[in-house]
């Protein structure tokens, strides 16, 4: 009776855990030769060809062309054993341990792998033990003399070979000559290396047709490089394509790709970048961040406007819990002259505010914000904003700026790490305000959650300066109250 036997992904080294199918060598059906490549894996190292340890016939394969299997996985699977006269034999003195028909009777019946391993096979050894084989009563083999017969490495065209099996633990010299006499006529052929294997395919070469110049007649790399460069042997010149030299396949050209767009770097676009590429490279900046519970402002908020007079804006609360902090942590509003070697900090508070338009990022500036109210604030808010929006924005409307307030919430993010707007010293990043569970005192709860994030000059101060500006501003979002001591 035939065992199936289960052949797993191996370990193929270097730590690499999963490779991905790129090729089948093999189908269902068909007979496998011990040690045959049966797949193409692709790791994070390189292409691999994997040898299969059994000998046999394909019952399944595990995973398509494109699959990625963890090592360890299935691969295939083999079945192992007696099979119909005219098929290829898989055991053998050093095979799989069943005899191909009654040919020859082993004291193991066991089936047995190839011994040559990739790292973490796992396979098993062939048997030390010495094997009493006797003369075979069944059909002859192919020089007609009945013998036991193992499975060969598959050849150029995928068939398997068989070779009769000398008794004792190796065939020797005289035994590959005489395999390599019988080579043409369907016997195995010395080659261990899979690569030797893929450059005969490659350039269809029979390798039972070539003579190994390696020890015991093996076939070498330089052995099919040369056939190849003499276009193959004399068996072979009809049907061989012209002979090439052998290479690596060249890489394939890329599809044509529509011309690329080249966009001009310059007007608000390119005062932007370079404004930003100057920040990045002369401001060593640095960012923390805390989440508020803001529904105690926008209860505040909802409240000031209800009563009556201009309305006012979430932004135009923002700027004044601003200043206010500003006020109690002045090194903020500063800014650096390294000329000097000196930190200037600065008395009045000019805050900019990011806007977005259709011509690109701009930050209009409200100039002496720490003396405006929440209304004034909002009113010149939305001065600001429609100026931008009109690209009516005059130089002093954009130039001047102390500290940056950066409302990102109204594109639906929650967070963010700005550039600092040279040559100005922090910015305050908003996100959105959104319903989130929370523990309001003591309980569970759904609140109106805001994050908040300042990223801030380290040169003109350290961790705990900025944490303690971000801690205020997020008290005042949570209690508007403590805002009204600083009024």
């Amino acid at each position: 009776m035939a065992q199936v036997l289960e052949f797993k992904l191996p370990d193929l080294g270097e730590g690499l855990t999963e490779a991905e199918i790129v090729r089948w060598l093999v189908s269902v059906g068909d007979v496998v030769a011990i040690d045959q490549p049966v797949v193409e894996v692709e790791t994070a190292k390189a292409m691999v060809e994997v040898p299969c340890p059994y000998g046999g016939v394909v019952t399944a394969r595990f995973g398509e062309e494109g699959t990625e299997l963890p090592v360890g996985a299935p691969l295939l699977t083999v079945a192992v054993g007696a099979m119909d006269a005219g098929t290829v034999g898989v055991a053998g003195a050093a095979g799989s341990g069943a005899a191909a028909g009654p040919a020859a009777t082993t004291g193991d019946t066991g089936p047995e792998t190839s011994g040559n391993v990739l790292v973490g096979y796992g396979t098993g050894a062939p048997a030390a033990r010495r094997r009493r084989i006797r003369p075979a009563t069944g059909a002859p083999s192919a020089d007609g003399v009945g013998s036991t017969a193992r499975t060969a490495p598959a050849t150029a065209s995928g068939a398997a070979d068989t070779a009769p099996a000398m008794p004792g633990p190796a065939h020797g010299a005289s035994a590959r000559r005489a395999a390599a006499e019988r080579a043409p006529q369907g016997g195995p052929v010395a080659v261990i290396s899979p690569l030797v294997r893929r450059l005969a395919r490659e350039h269809d070469l029979d390798l039972r047709l070539l003579a190994g110049s390696g020890p015991d007649g093996l076939i070498l790399r330089a052995d099919v490089e040369r056939a190849v460069r003499a276009g193959g042997t004399q068996a072979q010149a009809a049907a061989a394509p012209q002979p090439v030299m052998s290479r690596p396949e060249p890489a394939r050209p890329l599809a044509p790709t529509a011309q690329a767009e080249r966009v001009p770097l310059r007007g608000v676009r390119g005062a932007v970048a370079d404004k930003l590429s100057r920040s990045r490279r002369e401001i060593p900046d640095a960012t923390c961040w805390v989440d508020a519970d803001a529904t105690e402002l926008m209860a505040a908020r909802a409240a000031m406007n209800a009563a009556g007079g201009p309305k006012v804006s979430l932004l135009a609360l923002l700027a004044r819990i601003c200043t206010a902090a500003l006020a109690r942590h002045p090194e903020l509003n500063s800014t650096v002259d390294m000329d000097a070697r000196e930190i200037v900090r600065l008395p009045e508070v000019h805050l900019g505010f990011a806007a977005q338009t259709e011509r690109g990022l701009v930050v209009p500036v409200v100039k002496d914000a720490h003396t405006r109210s929440a209304e004034s604030l909002t009113a010149e808010f939305a001065r600001l904003t429609e100026a931008a929006r009109q690209g009516t924005l005059t130089p002093a409307d954009l130039t001047g700026g102390t500290f940056t307030l950066n409302n990102y919430g109204v594109f639906g993010v929650d967070g963010s790490t700005p550039i600092i707007n040279h040559p100005e010293a922090a910015m305050l990043g908003v996100g959105r305000i959104v319903p989130k569970p929370w523990v309001h005192e003591g309980e569970l709860a759904v609140r109106q959650v805001v994050q908040l994030s300042l990223t801030f000059d380290h040169r003109v101060c350290d961790g705990g300066t900025a944490g303690g500006f971000l801690r205020y501003v997020a008290d005042c979002v949570e209690h508007p109250s403590v805002l009204l001591r600083s009024l």
